[in-house]
């Protein structure tokens, strides 16, 4: 399917699916497909979050309410079981990171051929629907949380107390300042770069996998038949992907941020 009306090869197909709508050179590319929808399905949490707080009552909740103060309520408990110091942040930063991941994450359940279709009709070559699939937009979220790492250590600790930190572990001896330097920055440095990049691989290989079995649809019937399985098959685990890897990406910047307010 492409926006020309051509036939596209496996391999092409494959490509087009795979290719983000941008504009720009360089490092300055912007790929507007990804910032679409992950901006409008961090409005749409906010507009949905903030609805039901405003109409929530005290007596039998809707379902709506209902599913809401669920998930609050499992996040918080989270929060307290992991997080170890005083802070009123984490708790409002864990429950946006869970779901606005989860949400980006669930584009993936949208059949890989509905939306690009519909944009190639309108006269849009490319569109990527899930903004995880986008290692910019994995890589921005672990940065924001990498950036309140450096805050808090710095806030808590004091610029002496995070430089010590850096310098005097694990080893507590002038001597193995440089071998601690490098140990540490060299862990640090890999916090934003895991959560950016697990978060991204699994995505990106799920949607892969939705794209190949896709492909299935135009052989014969038997093997059409095949491909309505696996991908029924997939989606189902795929529901259980997603919200793990919401779940893992949430759970990691909570017991980061508790590294970052404990003074050693």
């Amino acid at each position: 399917m492409a926006a020309t009306g051509e036939a596209l090869t496996p391999q092409g197909y494959i490509q087009h699916h795979l290719t983000n709508l941008a504009v720009g050179e360089g490092f300055w590319t912007w790929h507007i497909d990804s910032l679409l929808f992950s901006v409008g399905l961090g409005v749409l949490f906010l507009w949905i979050f903030r609805s039901v707080g405003k109409k929530a009552t005290t007596g039998v909740p809707g379902k709506l309410q209902c599913f809401v103060e669920m998930i609050v309520e499992f996040v918080d408990n989270s929060v307290k079981e992991t997080f170890h110091g005083r802070n009123t942040l984490i708790a409002p930063l864990a429950l946006t990171i869970f779901v606005w991941v989860f949400m980006m994450n669930f584009m993936d359940m949208v059949p890989v051929d509905w939306l690009p279709h519909t944009a190639a009709l309108l006269g849009v070559p490319y569109l990527k629907v899930v903004p995880t699939t986008d290692l910019n937009i994995t890589l921005s979220l672990a940065l924001g949380v990498f950036a309140l790492i450096i805050y808090y250590s710095i806030k808590v600790k004091g610029v002496s107390g995070f430089v010590k930190e850096l310098t005097l572990q694990p080893f507590n001896h002038w001597a193995m300042i440089p071998v601690n330097l490098l140990l540490e920055t060299v862990t640090l440095i890999a916090k934003p770069i895991s959560l950016a990049l697990r978060l991204f691989g699994n995505l990106y290989a799920g949607e892969l996998i939705f794209i190949l079995i896709a492909l299935m649809y135009g052989a014969n019937w038997l093997i059409a038949s095949l491909g309505v399985t696996l991908q029924l098959g997939w989606l189902i685990f795929h529901i259980l992907v997603i919200t793990l890897q919401a779940f893992i990406f949430m759970m990691l910047t909570i017991v980061y941020l508790s590294m970052a307010h404990e003074d050693h």
